[in-house]
């Protein structure tokens, strides 16, 4: 589809998960009327890039089916140190919180 052709509920249909679908609409209705455009833009151009990438969505899908394994060409990383450590208090940055004030 063409990145003119996208409206509000094209848009909404075209997105893959209720939480991207809920937040399109929360964009929406709280972007002040002026900005609405570029924001509009921002979506349109991410539907553009999941319409772009739906064959190899749908071969890397197939493939899984079949082996059981995605194929070999598609990267894959363990993000889970990056989690945890992502998740880790920052270095003075101490939650203080719980001490009185004396």
């Amino acid at each position: 589809m063409a990145h003119e052709d996208w409206n509000v509920d094209r848009l909404h249909v075209a997105l893959p998960h209720s939480a991207s679908r809920q937040q399109l609409l929360q964009d929406v209705n709280l972007t002040p009327i002026e900005d609405l455009p570029a924001v509009l833009d921002g979506w349109a151009t991410a539907a553009d890039h999941l319409e772009a990438a739906r064959p190899r969505i749908e071969a890397a899908r197939a493939h899984m089916k079949t082996h059981g394994v995605l194929p070999v060409d598609l990267e894959t990383r363990d993000v889970t140190a990056d989690v945890l450590r992502d998740a880790e208090p920052r270095h003075g940055n101490r939650d203080d919180r719980g001490r009185g004030a004396a």
